[in-house]
């Protein structure tokens, strides 16, 4: 079935390709475009299109399709081009006259729109609630471990002192920064594009306000072309915002791997968190961190995609947009599950003890040798040249004794003032 049968048969391969796999990815918009279909159908009550009776009917075939969705009992045969098809059939089925009478007012592009604002707003707010769970994480963990040194690499070569709780919390702090993008994603699906019918709006006297409360919409996208255009750039907006998050994710799985290699041996896992080789019985290795690093840097491209799909398109609909939908939606799934398996891992992180004494962090305190040297009275110049002197020599002996005092330091985390900033 296909809400734009006009009494002839398309020829199988055209539909095949255009159609694609539109019936699994529209399981994941199925209960939205229901949620709207609901919204849509009190609205053509309230203005005279549908009767009472013909809601109330309307209402309880659609609430069943609903729970079906709920309990993962929903499907979309062959028969059927998409969701929508698939829907107004079943309504069409049990109330007759009174299903077909649902499309009344609206086209599918109208459908997909509003269902897509809904399943990101929804997806979008979960994703937030779970960086906050990985942000509460991460400050926890920093808190416990905060006295533990950790060496600090520029270049990857040994640097200046740092903690673990000065690595931890420096990535529950950058996670704010992809807050602030992804709330900026969220203010931008949080309009009602519902009555936008193909573009153009519709010469029926429908409420438009009235589905936008009706839906839980912050505001309406008004102008009926503009609602049309927010497809395409909801999907560079919300890519961008899951690609900042992921390079954040990424960085930090780098992190762990290289953490937990030999060389460096800072941090370790249990057994069951990592896995082994074929033929090498020492190795545990960092399975779960390199598939969060591969799979973030995945999410990361997805921007480049959606700008390449929908750029230089005139305004109106045009079937490239189609193809947003499919890696959007399992961008925003693996996100989800990304963000559970980090939480998940990164709470039985086992930090290791490390020799400060050991040669090749020998050098990891010059420059707080220098800034004591400053603070006898020499100048800054003259003490990175004695200090360097002595390292070339081999006299240099280091002093582990300095502090760090200052805002966001090693010694002056500022944890609460970090906790505050999540917005």
């Amino acid at each position: 079935m296909k809400l734009w049968d006009k009494g002839y048969s398309i020829d199988q391969q055209i539909e095949h390709f255009t159609v694609g796999n539109d019936r699994e990815v529209d399981l994941h918009i199925a209960k939205y475009d229901i949620k709207a279909s609901i919204a849509h159908a009190k609205m053509l009550q309230s203005i005279g299109i549908l009767d009472k009776e013909e809601l109330t009917q309307l209402e309880i075939e659609l609430e069943e399709l609903y729970h079906q969705c709920i309990d993962q009992e929903f499907i979309i045969e062959n028969q059927f081009e998409d969701v929508h098809s698939k829907i107004e059939y079943e309504l069409t089925q049990k109330l007759g006259k009174v299903g077909k009478k649902i499309h009344t007012a609206r086209s599918r592009n109208d459908q997909v729109l509003v269902a897509m604002h809904l399943y990101y707003k929804e997806n979008l707010l979960e994703i937030k609630s779970m960086i906050k769970t990985f942000f509460n994480t991460l400050l926890d963990l920093a808190e416990k471990y905060k006295a533990k040194l950790l060496p600090g690499y520029t270049h990857l070569q040994v640097a200046m002192p740092s903690s673990f709780g000065l690595w931890l919390s420096a990535y529950a702090e950058t996670l704010i920064d992809d807050v602030y993008l992804l709330n900026a994603a969220l203010k931008s699906v949080d309009q009602n594009p519902l009555g936008s019918a193909a573009g153009y709006g519709s010469s029926f006297p429908i409420d438009r306000q009235f589905t936008t409360k009706e839906l839980g919409f912050d505001t309406l996208k008004f102008n009926v072309v503009a609602a049309q255009m927010s497809r395409g750039k909801n999907e560079r907006t919300i890519s961008a915002a899951l690609g900042s998050l992921g390079n954040t994710l990424a960085r930090f799985a780098m992190d762990i791997c290289l953490y937990m290699g030999q060389n460096f041996g800072f941090v370790s896992f249990p057994d069951k968190l990592t896995t082994g080789s074929s033929i090498m019985p020492h190795k545990k290795n960092p399975d779960v961190f390199e598939l969060i690093r591969g799979k973030c840097n995945k999410i990361q491209a997805l921007q480049t995609e959606m700008i390449l799909i929908t750029n230089n398109l005139p305004s109106g609909y045009h079937r490239d947009f189609q193809l947003l939908k499919e890696n959007m939606i399992n961008a925003i799934e693996g996100m989800k599950e990304i963000l559970s398996v980090f939480n998940y891992s990164i709470q039985q992180m086992e930090v290791r003890e490390f020799d400060i004494k050991d040669e090749k962090y020998k050098y990891l305190f010059t420059v707080d040798n220098i800034n004591n040297l400053v603070t006898e009275g020499m100048s800054f110049r003259e003490a990175y040249q004695q200090i360097g002197a002595e390292v070339e020599k081999g006299t240099y002996t280091p002093d582990i004794s300095k502090k760090h005092v200052h805002i966001g330091s090693i010694h002056n985390l500022c944890l609460d003032e970090i906790k505050k900033k999540f917005t």
